[in-house]
């Protein structure tokens, strides 16, 4: 998935994934995923795609700064 903000583009193909977290099980319309990714620059992003009643019921990308990446993965 692809997505500009703020005139940067976040790419899911080119970018690393760092770290991923599922809740529920699959076809759980609660259920999601999210993936922390770094692009080539340097910049963070997640990635969440879940269910119907989840909090991401469409594909979403959201930017992060560092330190809000380092937190979300220590969680």
């Amino acid at each position: 998935m692809k997505k500009i903000i703020c005139k940067v583009e976040y790419d899911t193909e080119v970018s690393e994934a760092i770290c991923k977290k599922v809740s529920g099980e699959f076809g759980d319309p609660k259920g999601y995923e999210e993936v922390l990714y770094k692009t080539p620059d340097g910049k963070f992003f997640l990635y969440g795609d879940g269910g119907a009643e989840s909090p991401y019921p469409e594909e979403s990308i959201k930017r992060m700064s560092a330190a809000k990446a380092e937190e979300w993965k220590n969680q």
